[in-house]
C-alpha cells in the first residue's frame, strides 16, 4: 500500500474524508460547555477543530487544561479595557483568516458571547452551516443582559442547526419562526461538563476549602461580573454582603474575583478588609466545583451557575433584574433578586433563617437536562453531515 505525507493511503482518505467542525468559544463558560462536545467529537468520525478566541485568556486555559483540549488556532484577543466594538472586529478580521485558509463542514458556537455572535457570522459569510450549542435562551430585553441577549437573539437569525436546552427555549425560537426540523432540545451540556468531573476528577477532598479556611454550610459563595452590573449596582451589593454577615456571626463569604477591572475595582475596597470574606483570582473549574458542592447558598449574577447549582442541590439567589434560564426560577431552584442592597439582604437572610423554604429550593429538580446533551448534539451532527 502506497503511503501519503507518512500515513497510509487508506488512512489519508479516510482523514481527508472526515467532516471538520470548527468549535469556537474564548471565555471560561463557554469552555467548559464546549468540553463535553468537544471530548463527544473526538472519538467520533467528526474532527473537532478547536478555535480559542481567548478573551478570558487565564481562565480559559484552566478549563482547557483540566479537559485536555488543546486549540488547534489560538486567537490570544484579550486586551484591557477592550470596547465590545473593538472586540468585534478584532474577532471577526482574525476569524476570517482562519476561515479563508482552511475548509470546514459546520461550525459550533455556544451561549451569548461576543465570540459566539462574530464566528456565527464569519461562518455564515463562508456559508458554513452554524449549530448553535444552547439556543434559544431569551429575557425580551434586548440590552439586559448586555450584549448577551442580543447576541443570542443574532444567532438565532444565522444559525442552520439549534440545540435548545429546555422545551421552553425550544419554544421562543419556534415563536420566532425557526422551523421545527431545524431544532433539537438536548439538555445543557454544562450538566455534561459537571459530571465528567465529578466521574473524571473525583479528588474533590476537602484540602483547597481547607486552604481557605471554610467548612461545609458555613460560607456563601458569591460570583458577580456582568457588565450591567458594573459601578453602583455591583457595589450596592458589596453592602449587601456585609450587611449579611453582620447578621450571621459565624458565616463567611468566598468570592473568586473576576480579572475585569472594573469588578476588582468596585469589590476590593468595598470587601477586602473584612475578616469573614476570603476574595481570591478566579479559580479554576475543578476547585469551583468543589466550593460549589459545600456551599451553603450560592449569590450569583452568572448564568451558568444558575444551571449547575440545581445539580449539586445549592439553592442560589440571582443578582439579576432579569434571567434568561426562566427554568430555574419556575422549578423554584433560583430566585431573581436583582441588586438593590435591602432585597438582596432580605432575600438571603430569609432563605438562611427559612429551613423549609431552604429545602424546597434545595431539592427541586434540576430542569437542565440529566448529561447526555453531547451525545444528542454529536448524533445530530452526524445525521446532518
Amino acid at each position: 500500500m502506497a503511503f501519503v505525507n507518512g500515513k497510509k493511503e487508506g488512512t489519508a482518505r479516510r482523514l481527508k474524508k472526515m467532516k471538520k467542525v470548527a468549535l469556537i468559544f474564548g471565555t471560561r463558560p463557554e469552555a467548559v460547555k464546549m468540553a463535553p462536545v468537544y471530548l463527544a467529537l473526538k472519538n467520533s468520525p467528526i474532527r473537532p477543530v478547536v478555535i480559542a478566541t481567548a478573551q478570558h485568556r487565564e481562565m480559559l486555559d484552566q478549563v482547557l487544561s483540566l479537559f485536555g483540549i488543546e486549540a488547534d488556532f489560538d486567537l490570544n484577543i484579550m486586551q484591557e479595557r477592550q470596547s465590545l466594538a473593538g472586540l468585534t472586529s478584532r474577532l471577526i478580521s482574525k476569524l476570517e483568516e482562519i476561515y479563508s485558509e482552511n475548509v470546514f463542514d459546520a461550525t459550533l458556537v455556544q451561549g451569548d458571547t461576543t465570540s459566539t455572535f462574530a464566528g456565527a457570522l464569519v461562518s455564515f459569510y463562508h456559508k458554513i452551516p452554524v449549530g448553535h450549542v444552547e439556543a434559544g435562551l431569551r429575557t425580551e430585553n434586548i440590552y439586559d443582559p448586555f450584549p448577551e441577549e442580543i447576541n443570542r437573539r443574532l444567532n438565532g437569525v444565522i444559525s442552520s442547526f439549534h440545540y435548545p436546552p429546555t422545551e421552553n427555549a425550544k419554544n421562543n425560537l419556534l415563536k420566532e419562526g425557526v422551523p421545527e426540523n431545524k431544532l433539537l432540545v438536548t439538555g445543557n451540556t454544562v450538566i455534561d461538563a459537571l459530571l465528567w468531573v465529578t466521574e473524571n476528577r473525583s479528588v474533590l477532598t476537602s484540602s483547597f476549602r481547607e486552604a481557605l479556611g471554610v467548612e461545609e454550610d458555613e460560607y456563601i459563595l458569591v460570583t458577580m461580573h456582568r457588565r450591567e452590573n458594573w459601578g453602583e449596582p455591583m457595589r450596592q451589593v458589596m453592602k449587601a454582603i456585609k450587611d449579611i454577615l453582620k447578621e450571621f456571626p459565624k458565616m463567611k463569604v468566598v468570592f473568586p474575583v473576576h480579572l475585569n477591572p472594573a469588578v476588582r475595582e468596585v469589590v476590593y475596597p468595598e470587601l477586602e478588609k473584612h475578616d469573614r470574606i476570603v476574595l481570591t483570582d478566579p479559580l479554576d473549574y475543578l476547585p469551583f466545583v468543589s466550593l460549589m458542592e459545600k456551599a451553603r447558598i450560592i449569590l450569583t449574577d452568572s448564568g451558568g451557575i444558575q444551571e449547575e447549582a440545581p445539580a449539586l442541590g445549592k439553592p442560589t439567589l440571582v443578582l439579576r433584574k432579569t434571567t434568561e434560564r426562566p427554568e430555574a426560577i419556575k422549578a423554584g431552584t433560583a430566585k431573581l433578586v436583582g441588586t438593590d442592597r435591602d432585597f438582596v439582604f432580605n432575600e438571603t437572610v430569609k432563605l438562611l433563617r427559612d429551613s423549609d423554604e431552604y429545602r424546597r429550593m434545595a431539592n427541586a429538580k434540576n430542569p437542565f437536562g440529566d448529561g447526555t446533551a453531547s451525545k444528542r448534539i454529536l448524533k445530530h451532527l452526524c445525521e446532518n453531515l
